[in-house]
């Protein structure tokens, strides 16, 4: 069996589906990437038995209309991307072993049969739609960096997608700040559902996506979501849990509003991280008229001030945060202006953004210093 390709078609689809292999894994078949020759079509696939993801290319030629193999991932991976640009890969398949060709380079890979490769079942879907590549895109982007990361309480571990109507919104918590981002679809009277995709997933979905408005095809089951843009087929299995009330957590009553220019404040926090508390990252916000003093300190005894003009009628007062949680909320914003709307000393603070075609709200919860 023999087939050849050109390194860049190759380079790109194995760019795609790469960061799903896992270095270590208990399957040795899941060190693998699957291919598959449909006529004159590869198609390579990779899992992590969790996550599944296929990605297609045109072959300069075959000898055979249909055949599948697996060969080492990383190896492969690493090859191609070593090769120098224009040239054209030969593989050559013999029993256990794939001769790869290219220039004047020689390489001997083992290979697996095709067989053991374990893949998704994707025909119980119950619900599915259209989305422009960027909108979602700019909903996880814009909201992802609050997910947990390790949290025993393993539903954080990842991002809530909850679909109404016309809507789709996702959410993303790790119990001390949330994020969430809304977007209206093309299409109306969608059944409410809610999926929690987990984190690697979320990870990976990102890497795909491009900021371009070419439509993709999402698609939910019992228990995992596909999508599907142009030749990549994204295929993930759902965490299995219960996310929480993320509506109880959004303030309402909020009425103490700092505006203000984003990037003097993106600045000033930036420089007061640099003396924060390397454990905890506490800042001291103290607000009072047309006025914002930023304070920091930590074990070292070591101190930062420094005071901007913002435009606040409200009360005086004094508020500790994370100053990385703040933080990760400005660089997720492009606005000239930021809004942020306070209740007291005690309660959270609300972010509002807009963002293309999306609404976001971003909750941080305060901190006693």
């Amino acid at each position: 069996m023999k087939i050849s390709i050109t390194r860049e078609n190759l380079l790109k689809i194995l760019q795609k589906v790469g960061g799903v292999v896992e270095k270590r894994h208990t399957m040795p078949i899941l060190s693998n990437l699957l291919f598959q020759v449909n006529n004159n079509l590869l198609t390579v696939t990779a899992s992590d038995s969790e996550i599944e993801t296929r990605a297609q290319a045109e072959l300069e030629s075959s000898d055979q209309t249909h055949f599948a193999i697996t060969l080492p991932a990383m190896k492969l991976i690493n090859i191609v991307r070593s090769l120098p640009e224009g040239l054209t890969i030969l593989f050559d398949f013999e029993e256990h072993r794939c001769t790869l060709s290219a220039g004047r380079s020689r390489f001997k890979l083992s290979t697996l049969p095709a067989e053991s490769f374990p893949i998704l079942d994707l025909t119980q879907t119950e619900l599915s739609f259209a989305l422009a590549q960027n909108q979602l895109k700019q909903l996880i982007n814009h909201s992802s960096f609050a997910m947990a990361s390790q949290d025993v309480r393993f539903y954080l571990n990842g991002m809530l997608f909850e679909i109404g109507n016309s809507t789709l919104r996702v959410v993303a918590t790790d119990g001390h700040r949330l994020s969430t981002c809304t977007t209206e679809l093309a299409i109306q009277g969608l059944p409410q559902t809610q999926a929690i995709l987990p984190r690697k997933g979320v990870m990976e979905l990102s890497k795909l996506l491009v900021d371009e408005d070419n439509l993709l095809q999402l698609s939910l089951a019992k228990n995992y979501l596909t999508l599907e843009l142009d030749s990549t087929v994204f295929t993930c299995k759902l965490v299995d849990g219960r996310f929480p009330d993320y509506r109880r957590v959004i303030p309402q009553n909020n009425d103490q509003i700092v505006q203000t220019d984003r990037e003097l404040l993106r600045s000033l926090l930036q420089r007061a991280s640099i003396l924060s508390n390397d454990k905890f990252k506490g800042i001291r916000l103290q607000l009072s008229r047309n006025l914002l003093a930023v304070n920091a300190s930590n074990s070292e005894q070591d101190e930062s001030h420094e005071d901007m003009a913002i435009d606040y009628a409200g009360t005086e007062m004094e508020i500790g945060f994370n100053v990385s949680y703040l933080l990760d909320v400005l660089n997720s914003m492009h606005e000239d202006c930021v809004s942020l709307q306070f209740k007291d000393a005690n309660s959270s603070c609300l972010i509002g953004a807009n963002v293309g075609q999306c609404h976001c709200q971003h909750v941080v919860m305060p901190m006693r210093l």
